[in-house]
């Protein structure tokens, strides 16, 4: 049976860290609908002039959004045998998205690929989540 270790709070804590960059980039895209005005619910804009600057605001935000429910599964579950990797891992992604984000906003996607880094922190957490559950599962010998 895994019981979660002090250092946990750090695992804790890097969750908490994710939902504060995810209200950024929420808050981004609602300040993008005012300076751009783009009506809700319309997800992205057809504007000639400024669609494209909306469009990457929002693709950024979206994105993020997409790997969000993985990224904190395998955060969580990766923190339970090995929380000081966890949080590591999840600070990486955490800034990554900060790049991804941040290049997505000059307006020209290809910026996004500054962030390549978070995706390669969401892959060691999804391995070191597996390797979690083969731990708990017995299947590997615990330290």
């Amino acid at each position: 049976m895994a019981v979660l270790s002090k250092e946990y709070g750090y695992v804790i804590l890097t969750g908490a860290a994710s939902f504060v960059l995810v209200t950024h980039l929420a808050v981004k895209v609602a300040r993008a609908r005012k300076k751009y005005n783009v009506e809700y619910p319309t997800m992205y804009s057809t504007d000639p002039e400024h669609g494209r600057i909306f469009n990457c605001i929002q693709r950024a935000h979206q994105n993020t959004l997409e790997v969000y429910p993985a990224f904190l599964f395998f955060l969580a579950t990766s923190g339970v045998y090995h929380p000081r990797t966890a949080t590591g891992l999840g600070i990486t992604w955490i800034l990554g998205r900060i790049l991804y984000a941040y290049g997505y906003y000059t307006g020209d996607p290809k910026n996004r690929r500054r962030g390549g880094i978070g995706s390669i922190a969401l892959i060691g957490l999804v391995g070191t989540g597996v390797y979690s559950a083969c731990q708990h599962l017995g299947w590997i010998c615990q330290d």
